[in-house]
């Protein structure tokens, strides 16, 4: 794994930087081809829409890190926030953050929020997956020691090396990047099947959470506890539960306008009987 791909002069390109545009390319792409395919002419705000997605979605990630992981650290070094390139960026906090600033453009621009955020999720978690990409380039987002002499050895220049040392790390990011592509097919199964509106967007919610919840195990980046469980966990732990009612309460409400739906047809289609004269 390399830090650095090259210099242009003493400017260092980054393989962080270039994973994650490369993610954002990858969501937008993506994203494009489900829109344009589901045929309401969504695909056209699409790089607008990316942009800004992007753009609050890095913002919170990095204030995510910084206040629920890492704050002991940046409390007394308020003008590293902004260096990202260090590593540090919570996903969760850019998946907040990008919802947020999703729903405020589609909103802006009359578009229904649930049926875009539907068609836009698996173009979200893959995303994701790149981004994991460059978590491993950059050495952050680590497993902590396997306590074998198997695992992940990172550079001396990596903050995986300057926290564990010469020792064999879970994968950790790796194996979610992976994770991430078996939802991102989950996601595509299932919206080709009939589904309420919103159902898509709140399984990859439920499903990612799941994931994440249970290799925050391996993560070895940080260990503050809350209740027995990281910080990571807890979130996911609330959205899992959240996300399984919300995702319930749809298919009700689905059902209940499809049955509204069916008597007021019913209704058209029967013509009231003419009364018999006596």
């Amino acid at each position: 794994m390399h830090q650095y791909l090259f210099f242009i002069g003493d400017f260092p390109i980054r393989a962080y930087g270039v994973m994650l545009a490369l993610a954002i390319i990858s969501g937008a792409s993506v994203a494009y081809f489900l829109l344009k395919k589901d045929g309401r002419g969504w695909h056209e705000h699409i790089i607008d829409f990316s942009i800004t997605v992007a753009i609050a979605g890095l913002i919170g990630a990095r204030l995510w890190d910084v206040f629920f992981f890492d704050w002991h650290y940046y409390s007394n070094h308020l003008l590293e926030i902004p260096y990202v390139w260090q590593g540090g960026m919570a996903i969760q906090g850019g998946v907040v953050f990008g919802t947020l600033a999703g729903f405020w453009f589609v909103k802006k621009h009359n578009i229904d929020a649930w049926a875009f955020a539907d068609v836009f999720a698996p173009a979200l978690i893959l995303a994701q997956s790149v981004g994991r990409m460059a978590n491993l380039f950059n050495g952050d987002a680590f497993g902590h020691p396997t306590g074998g002499n198997f695992g992940i050895l990172y550079p001396e220049s990596t903050l995986a090396y300057r926290t564990y040392g010469n020792q064999p790390l879970w994968p950790a990011e790796i194996w979610e990047g992976q994770i991430d592509i078996l939802i991102f097919v989950a996601l595509l199964l299932f919206s080709s099947f009939k589904h309420a509106k919103g159902q898509v967007f709140v399984l990859y919610a439920i499903l990612y959470s799941a994931a994440r919840f249970f290799l925050e195990f391996l993560r070895g980046d940080y260990v503050n506890l809350t209740m027995g469980l990281k910080s990571a966990q807890m979130t996911s732990l609330i959205v899992m539960i959240v996300g399984v009612c919300v995702f319930i309460y749809f298919g009700y409400l689905d059902k209940k306008q499809q049955a509204l739906t069916e008597a007021n047809e019913a209704a058209i289609e029967s013509p009231t009987k003419p009364k018999k004269r006596k």
